[in-house]
């Protein structure tokens, strides 16, 4: 499910556990929790009423291999959005995660621009000028959150906390060489535009410190 998700661009937390699951959810703005029915410490149905006693208002999936009816109509009961039956299909599955992000206000689908400069977060594309920019999963989920939030100024803490989970965050110093790597793609491209470039390094000085 990890590998599946990365792998079409959305940034996750794992937990291994409800209690855990609903640590994170208090502490952390999620767009969408995907939920397991049976999870050790505290299962899916009771951590969903939880949550929904506690006023939380963003989309949550259910997944389980329970699918009578009695069990679905439990699982809409606690408050989940959608319920989902494994074994499932993984392009039904991204579908209703879509479905549900759109519901709730959160699209995937809308091209991000900064000048020449284009994020297509539908094709998991960059280009500048129509020319494709060849970017590292954690290099183009930087650029993503830069163009999501031009007005925002992001401490590199803060990028450990939303472009990794808990468990395998780098240091610091590992956040810095991607930023690096980042805009020397990015200069290079930008080289035969230079007051264009020179707008987007002060720009990028500015998200990253």
């Amino acid at each position: 499910m990890a590998e599946l998700l990365s792998a079409n661009r959305y940034t996750i937390d794992i937990a291994s556990n409800g209690q855990t699951g609903l640590d994170l959810a208090i502490s952390v703005e999620y767009d969408l929790i995907l939920l397991d029915w049976l999870t050790p410490k505290l299962d899916g149905i009771n951590l969903c009423r939880q949550l929904r006693k506690q006023g939380y208002r963003k989309s949550i999936l259910l997944l389980t291999g329970k699918n009578s009816n009695a069990d679905i109509v439990a699982g809409l009961d606690a408050g989940a959005d959608d319920y989902v039956i494994k074994p499932f299909d993984q392009e039904a599955l991204l579908a209703r995660i879509r479905s549900l992000l759109r519901r709730s206000g959160v699209s995937d689908s809308s091209t991000l621009t900064w000048g020449n400069l284009c994020l297509d977060p539908s094709a998991g594309r960059v280009t500048c000028n129509e020319q494709e920019i060849l970017l590292t999963v954690t290099e183009y989920k930087l650029l993503e959150l830069c163009l999501q939030n031009p007005d925002r100024i992001f401490s590199r803490a803060v990028i450990l906390d939303r472009l990794w989970g808990f468990d395998d965050a780098p240091t610091e110093n590992a956040v810095t060489t991607h930023i690096k790597d980042l805009r020397k793609k990015l200069k290079k491209l930008y080289a035969k535009a230079k007051k264009s470039f020179v707008s987007w390094q002060k720009t990028s000085k500015q998200y990253f410190g």
